[in-house]
């Protein structure tokens, strides 16, 4: 009995010093996973530079989507202003398109029946061809695609302010090019733009795979977002 007593007397050091490590280390470490655990915030130095406008490619922080004006579905003027505080998926895409635009508005669509219910998300497609986009051309694509006029812009505008998007703002697109009459983009991308307009994420909007990741991705976001 006394051989236990001193036992447990030497103990009680060790015992104070586990606890008071436990205390200080579990938070730390449960910070450092939460850290590991949140999205990529992706600057012009973080992407393929064949995708980064060359006035863009010494950026290495503070990266952020450039103040945007366009029409939509609707004729509705839109703006960044609509999006403040929104997560949003952005892409890119003509109405003619036969190709991968079937795929990226089925997958965008499925998106949005997903979130139609969560006000944090929302939606922007760019035409490719705004002279040939109009508003009622918009607007006839719009119905038949399902778009829910509050969740998802389905926009037109000049067409050189839509390529400096792509190009300089969602890094986007491959090819170079000037926004002029001969200019023309075509791409899959999905891009992942936060409450902050930072980009967290790119997705191939004509695959299911990568559609998969992108719910993930946001999940990951919006507890970001609530553990601020």
């Amino acid at each position: 009995m006394i051989m236990e007593l001193k036992f447990f007397k030497k103990s009680i050091p060790t015992l104070i010093f586990l606890g008071v490590f436990s205390v200080i280390t579990l938070p730390v470490f449960y910070y450092l996973l939460k850290v590991d655990n949140r999205l990529k915030i992706y600057n012009p130095i973080d992407v393929n530079p064949r995708l980064v406008d060359a006035s863009m490619l010494h950026i290495q922080k503070n990266h952020t989507i450039a103040d945007f004006k366009l029409i939509n579905q609707n004729g509705e003027i839109i703006t960044n202003k609509n999006y403040e505080n929104k997560i949003y998926i952005a892409d890119f895409f003509f109405t003619r398109c036969q190709t991968i635009c079937i795929a990226m508005a089925y997958n965008m669509s499925e998106l949005q029946d997903f979130y139609k219910n969560d006000n944090d998300i929302l939606f922007l497609s760019h035409s490719v061809t705004p002279t040939i986009d109009s508003v009622s051309v918009l607007k006839e694509y719009a119905n038949r695609k399902g778009v829910i006029d509050k969740k998802w812009n389905v926009t037109t505008g000049d067409k050189k302010h839509i390529y400096d998007l792509a190009r300089k703002s969602y890094f986007a697109v491959l090819d170079e090019g000037d926004g002029g009459e001969n200019d023309f983009i075509h791409t899959e991308q999905f891009v992942l733009v936060d409450k902050e307009r930072r980009i967290r994420g790119y997705y191939d909007g004509t695959e299911i795979d990568d559609i998969k990741k992108l719910k993930e991705d946001i999940a990951v976001l919006k507890e970001e977002y609530a553990g601020k």
